[in-house]
């Protein structure tokens, strides 16, 4: 991409508090600036335009109100797809929950929903009973004890998120969106918010299942916080650049690398 092309890129930013971000090929963590007030960083290939380090809103382009209608018949179908397919693999892994450990076979957390509203996330219980975290603030790492047998193969192929089909269903979520987080998420010892100034940015759509950073392996521990803030502006990225069709690709990417390949965690 040419210097024109950045050019061009500033010159609509600073003309308008909006900009429609262009996709790019790039693929690498790549950060240009203009004028020290306008900056442009590419996200695993997606941009991110700040302004004074704030993030540039979306623009809401014509196509946007369809392409948010498309977004959701997606959901509606894959999740009732999913959830007929999938309850013969539903039963098996109650079972297995149930034979290891006592307790009940889902672990249900409030997270923080579009716009920070509070709802109920649903998955399957892959810790032991008396030692589950209800606010999430114990983050799970590598070799974490808590988690049973079960629950291990469960995190390693991402099966422990599949009940949030159900969130999907009733609205608290998306196929595809920023994963919501608990309310008050810590990264090292600070909340969320305190770490990334722009935190609440990326509560500007519904939260999902999968999204722009979980495809790219940005998932698992979050106390590092440079992975942290990693997260969240390739959250800001999808919102920015969304499109139906970026979500199928996210859908894609995610199953061959998280599904079938095992890279969950």
């Amino acid at each position: 991409m040419g210097n024109h092309e950045f050019a061009n890129i500033a010159q609509s930013i600073k003309s308008s508090d909006q900009v429609a971000v262009p996709h790019f090929s790039a693929v690498a963590l790549h950060p240009v600036k203009f004028a020290d007030e306008y900056r442009i960083t590419l996200h695993s290939g997606l941009p991110l335009a700040m302004r004074c380090d704030i993030p540039v809103p979306h623009v809401e382009n014509p196509t946007y109100g369809f392409q948010l209608l498309i977004k959701r018949a997606i959901d509606l179908f894959a999740s009732v797809l999913g959830l007929a397919l999938l309850t013969p693999l539903f039963l098996l892994v109650a079972v297995a929950i149930r034979l290891e450990s006592r307790g009940p076979v889902f672990f249900k957390q409030p997270r923080e929903g579009l716009d920070g509203s509070s709802f109920t996330a649903f998955k399957f219980r892959s810790m032991r009973i008396d030692e589950c975290d209800e606010t999430g603030i114990n983050h799970t790492r590598s070799g974490d004890p808590r988690i049973t047998k079960v629950g291990r193969f469960l995190r390693s192929t991402s099966i422990d998120e599949l009940p949030q089909l159900i969130n999907v269903i009733r609205g608290d979520m998306s196929i595809v969106g920023p994963r919501p987080h608990v309310p008050n998420m810590m990264s090292s010892n600070q909340t969320y918010r305190n770490l990334v100034s722009y935190y609440d940015y990326r509560l500007a759509m519904k939260p999902g299942i999968t999204g722009w950073a979980q495809a790219n392996g940005y998932r698992g521990d979050a106390s590092d916080p440079a992975l942290a803030r990693a997260r969240v502006d390739h959250d800001l990225a999808y919102i920015q650049n969304f499109s139906a069709l970026l979500d199928l690709r996210i859908i894609a990417k995610t199953v061959v690398q998280e599904f079938l390949r095992g890279t969950g965690s």
